[in-house]
């Protein structure tokens, strides 16, 4: 079982995050946080890295509905959404594959919520041209 759902956009960086926040947005997801990765990593190590952004992504209702089902379940949220450039200059979208991630939780229950979620970002990943 693979933990993300990937694409290749042919989209310019800056667009590509333009596209992918206002996709999740379409699906009932905002955006609340953003890790800036290339200028975490030259601030803190000096390291000069390719455009690579997390979208800490959540959709209210389905949290809510998870956070009921398992008070833990905060450790795995929000779900990531990640838009980096490829070393070839491609630039690729990821979402993390909930269901995979879960799947050390016995709970049935938070099982079919990480099955909607699952849903609701392949239907992102797959909008984002």
């Amino acid at each position: 079982m693979t933990y993300h759902f990937s694409k290749i956009v042919n989209l310019p960086f800056d667009a590509a995050v333009a596209a992918t926040t206002a996709a999740l947005k379409i699906h009932g997801f905002g955006v609340l946080t953003q890790i800036d990765v290339k200028e975490t990593l030259n601030k803190k190590i000096g390291v000069d890295f390719r455009p690579y952004l997390i979208l800490g992504a959540c959709n209210p209702k389905l949290a809510y509905e998870a956070l009921t089902l398992e008070d833990k379940i905060g450790t795995m949220l929000p779900c990531n959404v990640v838009v980096q450039q490829r070393e070839d200059g491609a630039v690729e979208i990821s979402a993390v594959d909930p269901v995979a991630s879960m799947t050390a939780i016995e709970n049935q229950k938070l099982d079919a919520v990480a099955g909607k979620v699952r849903e609701l970002l392949k239907q992102v990943v797959a909008e984002i041209v």
